[in-house]
C-alpha cells in the first residue's frame, strides 16, 4: 500500500498571533511551530497503522520553503518512510493543491490522506481539490478507515449518526477525531529521521485564486456581569437589550 499523507506547518496552540505589514503577513517572530495536529495524530498515525498492517510504504508531503524541514523531520520521526517538499511558499489552498496533485500524479499512491483541516486557517478545502483535480473520488471527515485488499470500509459522523461507505482505491480522504491515537515519536525514530530522505523538488506554475487582505483579531472579551440566580428576570432583559440574542 503506497500512501500519501499530506502535513502542514501551523502555530503551536499557545503561540500569541500577531500581524505585520499593515494586518496583511502573519507574524512568525517567536512563534513556535508544530506538524498540524489534524494531520499527524489522524492522517499520518493512520497510515503508519495500515502500512504496519499490511506493508507498504508511507511518504509525507508538504509545501513550503527551507524552514519547514525540522515540521517534516517530526513526521518522519513518527514513523513516515520519506518526505516530499514543495519548494514554494504556499499561497492559498488551490496553489497548494494543485503542486500536491502534480507530484500524486507521478507517484502512483494507492490512497491520499489529510487532515480535516489546518488549525490556522479551519479552511478544510484541501483534500477536496486534490481529489478533483486528481479526479479520484473524495471522502471528508472520516473517523475510522478499514482496508480489506484494495477496498476501503470508511466511516463517517454526520448529523445524527453515523455513515458508512466503501471505495476502491486510489482515493483521497480528510480525517476526523477517532481515525487514530496520536502517536508520541521515540529516540529510535527521532535519530533515524535524520538520516532518511527528504527530497525538495521545484513547483509547477500554479496561480492563486484568492488572496489575503487583511487579518484582524477578534474583540478583547469585557468584563463578566454577574447575575444573582434569584434574579431571572434580569438574565432575561439583559440577553434581550444588550446581547440581543432573544
Amino acid at each position: 500500500m503506497n500512501i500519501l499523507v499530506c502535513i502542514s506547518k501551523v502555530p503551536d496552540t499557545t503561540s500569541k498571533i500577531a500581524f505585520s505589514d499593515n494586518n496583511t503577513k502573519f507574524d512568525t517572530n517567536g512563534v513556535q511551530f508544530i506538524v498540524n495536529p489534524y494531520d499527524e495524530w489522524y492522517a499520518l498515525v493512520r497510515a503508519l497503522e495500515i502500512k504496519e498492517a499490511q506493508g507498504g510504504k508511507v511518504t509525507v508531503i508538504n509545501v513550503g520553503l527551507a524552514d519547514n524541514d525540522p515540521t517534516i523531520r517530526k513526521a518522519l520521526a513518527i514513523g513516515a518512510d520519506d518526505a516530499v517538499r514543495v519548494n514554494v511558499d504556499p499561497q492559498d489552498a488551490l496553489s497548494t493543491a494543485k503542486q500536491i496533485a502534480a507530484h500524486a500524479k507521478e507517484g502512483g499512491y494507492d490512497m491520499i490522506l489529510c487532515g480535516k483541516e489546518t488549525i490556522d486557517y479551519n479552511g478544510s478545502q484541501l483534500g477536496g481539490m486534490i481529489a478533483a483535480l486528481m479526479d479520484q473520488p473524495y471522502i471528508s471527515y472520516a473517523s475510522k478507515l478499514d482496508m480489506n485488499g484494495n477496498t476501503a470500509t470508511i466511516e463517517r459522523d454526520i448529523q445524527g449518526g453515523k455513515e458508512v461507505i466503501e471505495v476502491a482505491t486510489p482515493f483521497v480522504l480528510s480525517a476526523a477525531k477517532g481515525m487514530a491515537e496520536a502517536r508520541i515519536p521515540n529516540m529510535r525514530g527521532i535519530m533515524a529521521a535524520r538520516t532518511k530522505p527528504l527530497n525538495v523538488i521545484e513547483p509547477i506554475e500554479a496561480s492563486n485564486a484568492t488572496e489575503i487582505v487583511s487579518f484582524e483579531l477578534p474583540p478583547a472579551k469585557g468584563d463578566c456581569k454577574y447575575i444573582d440566580a434569584e434574579n431571572p428576570g434580569e438574565l432575561l432583559e439583559l440577553l434581550r437589550s444588550e446581547a440581543k440574542v432573544l
